[in-house]
């Protein structure tokens, strides 16, 4: 035989693995083909060829591997189990540039699974590996390593200290200052699934310098970006007081306020979040949010939007209106109130409507003057109807029953409670008549009209327990009355008067 006949035999079987790799890679991308890879015994026939001579059938294994592995947990647990991450962090420190993408691209396919499979990655040796490749000069081997970086790190606290530990942050801060709009976003994405767990990690990413780099970027046009950004700032400052100030001192305000307008939902929804984070802790912050217009742009921003954007703007205004009455005012005055009870009337999610009507409620329990404009908005009612609501969740039938004791409590203009009194349950008719025994012993105006109204009628069809709070209300309303007046308006008192007649003998 001859020496090209001998080449030509390797030849034909390299040209077979490159074939089989590359269309192994081609058929994983189709979610139908994965189950027959997978009972064909794919991951045993790719495995070898993750050390294969020829560079391009060692990447195209590893490409391979990585789409059937990000396809379901089970193939994930295939490649652990197959012994495979081993040869991949070891190729991460010893193979070319397009060969160390594709082994990241693994390894994060791996980890984004479930806290166990991550923790496989992380047990394999792959940080050290990973973090080596933060400081390779190719932009797409950074963007891959701390994508893999975040998906660990993104389960829970240990994992994202592991990621800490093996000296990823300051690289990752490195990666946001790149040129490459892609590394920035990936870079701010890890950042943000590393702080988003505890105090002492989000700390971990400030001393590194993040804030102010990640501030830099909010006029960047690219949405993509300014959704990671703003997520990695919210993680931070929803921390501590502490935290939340440093966020603020890097000069967000008021710039950060012009990205609730911004077309993507999802920079919207993070913007108003970061806001929602740093206003929920005092009400110092709180007053610097509306000093630089934040609560008429977050009332805006509520305004233009549906469904779960709209959360994190409502929030938000709960969280400001609770801080002080001045507070809450700020929020009445910018129409806050209005807003909210739109929002009310437009959603459907229980969730959505419970933090409106937790919203209201901080708003309504301060003062007189502050219930007053959330029950002119004509929201009791509707809260009432959440209350009452059969098939709502019971954080949606608390958080309507806490708003609207918030704003009886403090509500003297009658007009709007009435309405409640006939069709409230006890719990609530207890606090609707204990206003009403408040204000019409010093009002004789409004004595009139509770009568003209039919609020005397109503109160006399209330049949209180003896010796209850709601008794002493019904007596003490009672008691603003003649005797005969309060007899008249009693349950079948006409009766009574017909009866007389009857019996009543004519004087001749």
């Amino acid at each position: 035989m001859s020496q090209r006949q001998i080449i030509q035999v390797f030849e034909q079987y390299q040209k077979a693995r490159i074939h089989f790799v590359q269309n192994v890679a081609e058929m994983a991308s189709r979610p139908q083909n994965i189950e027959t890879l997978h009972n064909s015994g794919v991951m045993q026939l790719l495995r070898p060829l993750l050390l294969d001579i020829v560079p391009t059938v060692q990447q195209t294994a590893a490409l391979a591997l990585g789409k059937l592995a990000n396809h379901s947990d089970d193939l994930a647990e295939a490649v652990v189990k197959g012994d495979i991450l081993p040869q991949l962090v070891y190729s991460l420190a010893e193979q070319n540039r397009f060969y160390k993408k594709a082994a990241a691209f693994v390894l994060r396919a791996v980890a984004k699974h479930s806290p166990e499979l991550a923790q496989s990655v992380v047990d394999s040796g792959a940080l050290e590996g990973l973090v080596i490749c933060l400081e390779e000069f190719d932009p797409g081997v950074k963007e891959a390593s701390a994508w893999a970086m975040g998906y660990i790190a993104r389960h829970n606290g240990d994992l994202a200290q592991a990621v800490v530990d093996a000296g990823a942050v300051p690289l990752l801060v490195l990666c946001v200052q790149e040129p490459e709009i892609s590394v920035k976003r990936i870079a701010a994405s890890a950042l943000s699934d590393i702080a988003k767990h505890s105090p002492e990690l989000a700390q971990t990413v400030v001393d590194s310098g993040a804030i102010a780099h990640l501030a830099l970027l909010i006029s960047n046009k690219d949405a993509k970006l300014k959704r990671q950004l703003f997520s990695a700032l919210s993680q931070i400052a929803k921390h501590s007081v502490e935290l939340a100030e440093m966020v603020v001192e890097a000069e967000i305000f008021p710039s950060v306020l012009n990205s609730l307008k911004d077309p993507d939902e999802y920079v919207k929804k993070n913007v108003a979040t970061l806001i929602r984070e740093i206003a929920k802790h005092t009400p110092e912050l709180a007053q610097l949010i509306v000093n630089a217009g934040g609560v008429a742009a977050v009332v805006d921003y509520i305004g233009e939007s549906r469904g779960n954007v709209r959360l994190p703007g409502v929030m938000m205004l709960g969280y400001v209106a609770a801080q002080s009455e001045n507070l809450a005012m700020a929020v009445i005055t910018s129409k806050g109130v209005a807003q909210l009870a739109v929002t009310l009337s437009e959603e459907q999610d229980d969730h959505i409507l419970a933090a409106t009507a937790w919203a209201l409620g901080q708003i309504g329990r301060h003062t007189p003057e502050h219930a007053k404009a959330v029950a002119t908005a004509n929201v009791l009612p509707t809260l009432l109807q959440l209350f009452l609501k059969s098939n709502g969740s019971d954080d949606l039938h608390e958080k309507a029953k806490k708003a609207l004791k918030n704003i009886l409590t403090k509500c003297v203009y009658l007009p709007a409670l009435e309405p409640l009194l006939h069709d409230a349950p006890p719990s609530i008719l207890r606090h609707v008549v204990g206003q009403f025994s408040k204000v019409l012993p010093n009002d004789p105006k409004a004595r009139r009209l509770f009568v003209t109204s039919g609020g005397l009628k109503k109160i006399q069809e209330i049949l209180p327990d003896p010796g209850s709070v709601l008794q002493d209300y019904v007596s003490t309303i009672n008691n603003c009355y003649p005797e005969e007046i309060v007899k008249y308006y009693s349950p079948g008192y006409s009766d009574k008067l017909l009866e007389r007649v009857e019996q009543y003998q004519p004087v001749v």
